[in-house]
């Protein structure tokens, strides 16, 4: 989130506080006195505006009565940390359902609204009769299972009236329709594009003095009776987030939902220095050659060496080319490096992605690195590129690296990682297979 703009943590909006005056003197000549005359203008000053979002809502949930909501409180008003939790349900079963709206109070001036969020599943385990119709042990059913929608919403006598629908499909498909930044719009009309939408600008005066506000958003899900046990022990989290950014001056198309994701650099193996296993699921890596003898190779991706995909490139030292790395969020990983192109399945991302550079009498460079997670680029709060640079002077090989510190829910859909590389050589450089190099590591 940017600095102007307020989600559901508080912030506030200064600009700078001025004063004007204006001072005059006049003089006589040839006389034994001053004229003079004053003109003053005392007082003059501008005061910042505000901008605060809350975010009022209220959950319901409806099993019969055979599930508590366990979370700290089903309805209230979120304004600043921690952010609030609505549902802390257990044992939920087919038939069950429920709903939570979300209404907003902007202080004091028109704003655009954003919605964002994220969901992650978790299999948790598989008893017998959930293997018996569960073919994906590693990963989990629940929110592909619960039918949901997203809409506008009003309440009228204390009665929840819908309004346009927004989204609806199962769980995972609504939150994803969001995952990126959704535009609301201040009359309620679905579908409008960024930019198009209008500003949440409707006055309520209250006996304290007044606020802004506009549509409010309602999401109902519901797990039909017909979901079977293919959801045994499964468990979802859900993030909802919100923000107003001021209308003035601005057009309403900058996404305050963009992702961010924060990287490091370091002395090292990414996988060892950074993986919570000190391992990587799978790999793509460049290494230095010159499309040499069969069985050599410079390009590879895959699970590990020995079942890696692999290709030959002729490198030419001191030339940048550029590379990418996708995966396609359904198992399988592509690695393109100066346009020799490798392909293999690989075990789902579960974490951090990293890039380790190695040199040995060589320098290996990668730049201008750039992420992009489910077809949206991200910025990147931290370094873009990262070196390795050893000369022959008995210290041996240097191994440096660059993790971006995503999580195991920004990597379970397609993403890519791209940049430029440049090897250069010295002239005694031995050939050594792995001397120089560069990788792409998956937790």
């Amino acid at each position: 989130m940017n600095d102007d703009t307020i989600g559901l943590s508080r912030r506030k909006m200064l600009v700078g506080l001025g004063a004007v005056g204006v001072a005059s003197a006049g003089a006589g000549l040839g006389t034994t006195a001053y004229f003079n005359d004053t003109e003053s203008f005392e007082g003059n000053t501008l005061t910042a505006g505000s901008l605060d979002l809350f975010v009022d809502y209220e959950a319901s949930y409806d099993s019969d009565g055979a599930v508590e909501n366990l979370a700290d409180s089903a309805a209230g008003t979120q304004d600043g940390e921690p952010a609030g939790v609505f549902y802390d349900l257990d044992d939920v079963k087919p038939g069950d359902s429920g709903h939570v709206e979300f209404c907003f109070r902007i202080v004091d001036n028109p704003s655009y609204v954003w919605a964002c969020g994220d969901l992650s599943q978790a299999e948790n385990g598989m008893n017998e009769p959930e293997m018996a119709v569960d073919d994906t042990p590693d990963q989990g059913e629940l929110g592909d299972a619960i039918e949901a929608r997203l809409v506008y919403c009003e309440r009228v006598d204390g009665e929840i009236v819908e309004g346009d629908e927004i989204v609806s499909g199962s769980l995972v498909d609504v939150v994803s329709a969001i995952t990126d930044g959704a535009a609301l719009d201040g009359e309620g009309v679905p579908g409008v594009a960024p930019g198009d939408q209008m500003e949440y600008s409707e006055v309520v005066e209250v006996d304290d003095g007044s606020y802004i506000t506009g549509p409010c958003v309602c999401l109902f899900w519901e797990i039909p009776t017909a979901v079977g046990n293919e959801i045994q022990s499964d468990s979802l989290t859900m993030n909802f987030e919100f923000h107003a950014v001021q209308s003035r001056h601005n057009d309403g198309s900058a996404n305050p939902c963009e992702p961010s994701v924060t990287t490091t650099t370091g002395t090292g193996f990414a996988k060892q220095e950074e993986f919570d296993t000190q391992q990587e699921t799978s790999f793509a890596r460049g290494r230095f050659g010159d499309n040499g003898p069969s069985g050599s190779w410079e390009v590879a991706v895959g699970p590990d060496v020995g079942s890696a995909d692999t290709a030959n490139y002729v490198w030419t030292p001191g030339s940048t080319v550029p590379f990418s790395y996708s995966y396609d969020g359904s198992g399988n990983a592509s690695f393109a490096l100066d346009g020799v192109n490798v392909a293999s399945a690989i075990p789902a991302p579960s974490g951090k992605l990293g890039i380790t550079t190695k040199a040995d009498e060589a320098t290996v460079s990668v730049a201008n690195l750039a992420l992009d997670l489910n077809g949206t680029p991200v910025s990147l709060n931290g370094p873009d590129a990262i070196s390795a640079s050893n000369d022959d002077d008995g210290s041996g090989r240097e191994v440096t690296y660059l993790v971006f510190d995503t999580d195991a829910a920004d990597v379970a859909n397609a993403f890519t990682i791209s940049g430029d590389v440049t090897v250069d050589v010295q002239g005694d450089y031995p050939g050594s297979e792995e001397g120089v190099a560069f990788d792409i590591s998956v937790e």
